[in-house]
């Protein structure tokens, strides 16, 4: 508890943090209230927003906040659709990656030797591995995936940058002299990983899941914008195919353009404010530049 307080003090402490997880966590309010902020648009317009209308490419108004697409559905309704099943792609490849990061750096960087050097190897090779032409390759041939299979899919190629940092990390913190008192008090392998080193890396670890989640969302996004997305899934992505297949902007329908743009967009930047942020807090050379 005692480091959970730590962290949220760190996180007051640094604007660019606090700035950067305050717009994190609204695009991800906005993701998990789809549901009811769906309904407040049905509500508005009198209507299913998501269901088939004749209303193709209306124009942002009034009804409408961002207009319709080529099928009649509201753009604001798809969005917020887009964004909770992005968000989902996101956790799930996001947990399993940094699940998966986090054994193997831990492991590797506090048994060293051998096994150090196997893990190390692994990793490298995983990250080698040109995974944008696996990934359309898989898309191609296996359409029909649940999200689930798609996070699974994605985590298997965002592991590999986290697990390279986690190990630094723990490379520098497994000489603390805290570590030497657990190893005497006779604490084995995994006790000391997840009971020392971990809390006193929940900063880095916080900030691997969110980029390893935002990349594999990103992955995503750049294979439905090129139509090789998996099948029934709206995304993100899937909304920026639609647009750029129905041609939107020749039609004056810039809506359904600029909020997928927008969402993306936001999420990135509030991430690279939150690694500013954190390297400006635990980074010596940086703290002294930013005071």
């Amino acid at each position: 508890m005692r480091r959970v307080m730590r962290v949220i003090a760190a996180i007051g402490r640094s604007r660019k943090l606090s700035l950067g997880l305050g717009m994190l966590i609204v695009v991800v309010v906005f993701g998990v209230l789809n549901g009811w902020l769906r309904g407040l648009i049905r509500s508005h317009i009198g209507a299913d927003p998501m269901a088939f209308s004749p209303n193709h490419w209306v124009h942002p108004n009034g009804t409408h906040l961002l207009g319709t697409d080529q099928y009649g559905r509201d753009v604001a309704a798809l969005t917020l659709d887009g964004l909770a099943t992005s968000l989902k792609i996101g956790l799930i490849a996001g947990v399993l990656s940094t699940a998966i990061a986090v054994v193997i750096a831990f492991v590797a960087a506090y048994r060293g030797g051998i096994l150090d050097a196997i893990l190390s190897a692994v990793t490298d090779f995983f990250l080698v591995i040109p995974s944008l032409p696996l990934l359309i390759a898989y898309s191609a041939f296996a359409k029909h995936v649940s999200l689930v299979q798609v996070g699974v899919i994605l985590a298997v190629f965002s592991w590999p940058g986290a697990a390279r940092t986690i190990r630094t990390q723990v490379l520098s913190l497994r000489a603390r002299s805290y570590i030497d008192l657990a190893k005497v008090t006779k604490l084995n392998t995994f006790e000391v990983i997840f009971a020392e080193l971990a809390p006193n890396m929940l900063g880095f670890l916080a900030l691997g899941l969110a980029y390893a989640a935002v990349a594999s969302m990103f992955a995503l996004l750049g294979l439905e914008v090129i139509g090789l997305g998996p099948s029934g899934v709206i995304d993100l992505g899937f909304i920026l195919n639609l647009a750029t297949t129905g041609g939107a902007l020749t039609l004056g329908a810039w809506g359904i353009f600029v909020a997928p743009i927008a969402i993306a967009s936001l999420v990135f930047f509030s991430l690279t404010l939150i690694n500013v942020g954190l390297e400006e807090r635990y980074n010596p050379r940086l703290r002294k530049v930013a005071g």
